[in-house]
């Protein structure tokens, strides 16, 4: 579905403009419901889901035993601090603040297509994640059978 890196400019009102080539995607996919939170597993990124996507993922995360932290842990990440965003006319959704604050999202960010949602990385989260991973040998034995 979401595939490929873009870099985003995030103006002074906190909106961003979704690429024109996710846009009749979006709104066929999704009637232009968004729904964005924070990633739970990496520093400086948010997820950004369509909203069917979003509700099973929801519905997975409210199913876990809220008397385990890290179930309790996900929920107040995922759930808690989950908001729905609409494009308006230009396309642009507001990112809230507390988000943004939340993970270092300031002017420059980026926009990675992640099949089924997106992911908003600040610029140099974006940047130091890039060069953990290309200096990573040891990618685990799940990968060695992937044709690449």
């Amino acid at each position: 579905m979401f595939q490929g890196e873009t870099a985003i400019t995030i103006d002074d009102k906190g909106r961003l403009a979704i690429p024109t080539s996710y846009r009749d995607l979006v709104a066929r996919e999704c009637g232009n419901r968004l729904v964005i939170t924070y990633n739970p597993f990496e520093a400086g990124s948010l997820y950004l889901y369509p909203q069917p996507v979003w509700e099973r993922v929801r519905d997975q995360i409210n199913a876990l035993p809220r008397t385990k932290s890290v179930s309790r842990n996900l929920q107040l990440k995922l759930v808690g601090a989950a908001s729905f965003v609409e494009p308006d006319g230009s396309g642009r959704i507001s990112v809230p603040a507390s988000h943004r604050n939340a993970v270092g999202i300031e002017k420059k960010a980026v926009l990675l297509g992640m099949g089924d949602k997106f992911e908003l990385w600040s610029e140099q989260a974006h940047h130091a994640q890039i060069r953990r991973t290309l200096g990573d040998e040891d990618l685990g034995e799940d990968m060695l059978d992937l044709q690449l």
